[in-house]
């Protein structure tokens, strides 16, 4: 009887823990973009910028070059108005569909272009920036922001 009862119990407790797990919201069109893929790391590095309450996101899938330029600005709104002359209130960012040709798990470097779509002062803003990965110990990160060719 009392080994009938733990194990209900064990079994309750698993679910309840297993029910508590947050899992990040899924991402790409209809939220099935792989982590492994350089896209995944572009879309997350701008969500550390953008929507975490630190940049510890961003600097972690950022090469150390990249990684020390955003420790000098110190604060999300300095790197979005410094590095990315694009600010936001809230926004929704997705990689540009189609122009990978190929399997990205044999490269070493990618260009990946975002679409960012938000709202910034009531006003909708729509603009896209362009990044540059590259993998480091296997791992995709963000080596370089590309300047906005239109400015």
């Amino acid at each position: 009887m009392f080994s009938r009862l733990t194990s209900y119990v064990f079994i309750i407790f698993l679910l309840l823990l297993i029910s508590g797990c947050e899992k990040e919201e899924g991402i790409g069109r209809y939220g099935m973009l792989e982590e492994n893929t350089p896209e995944y790391t572009a879309v997350m590095f701008i969500r550390g910028i953008y929507v975490d309450d630190t940049i510890d996101r961003a600097v972690d899938l950022s090469t150390e070059r990249m990684a020390r330029v955003l420790q000098r600005y110190h604060t999300q709104n300095n790197i979005q108005r410094h590095l990315f002359n694009l600010k936001y209130d809230t926004v929704e960012v997705t990689p540009q569909s189609g122009q990978s040709i190929g399997r990205t798990e044999f490269a070493e470097v990618a260009v990946i272009t975002l679409f960012f779509s938000g709202q910034y002062n009531g006003d909708t803003v729509e603009d896209l920036r362009t990044l540059d990965l590259k993998k480091v110990d296997g791992i995709w990160k963000v080596d370089n922001v590309q300047a906005d060719p239109f400015l």
